[in-house]
């Protein structure tokens, strides 16, 4: 089984959450997540966010420190995850996002991050963004 590294953005703003959902005919269509992608062999992750960002969202970013990393295997799939999730901030000369290559994306409140609605490798560190969204340590 594979191993996929990922790098996910938490990019916060005004008290939400970016996220994107997953385009339909992809693994784990329809499902929401922290945007980002692959990171190909020998890419910096940090680079690979910057790029994933640009490519899915039209947006100009830079991550930061990593918040969380978690690994997941999805059986069904037969490949394994090793996600690493960091701070992001949106470059002050960034456009607005846009839904360039994912199914949709919106700012999400704390409430709003319902494990239900998200892969099960994105999971884990919801508690740590719904901390962060309320203003408390997690």
């Amino acid at each position: 089984m594979d191993t996929v590294l990922v790098a996910a953005a938490v990019l916060v703003e005004e008290g939400r959450v970016l996220l994107t959902q997953r385009k339909p005919g992809t693994h784990l269509a329809g499902a929401w997540e922290f945007p980002g992608g692959k990171v190909q062999t020998g890419e910096d992750p940090r680079e690979a966010l910057r790029r994933e960002l640009a490519e899915e969202l039209g947006i100009e970013a830079h991550a930061g420190e990593i918040l969380d990393v978690a690994f997941h295997r999805y059986e069904d799939a037969g490949k394994a995850v090793l996600l690493m999730f960091f701070e992001a901030v949106r470059d002050a000369s960034s456009p607005e996002p846009r839904a360039v290559d994912v199914a949709a994306f919106k700012w999400a409140g704390a409430g709003a991050l319902d494990p239900a609605l998200f892969p099960p490798a994105d999971v884990a560190v919801l508690q740590k963004v719904r901390a962060r969204l309320l203003g408390s340590p997690p």
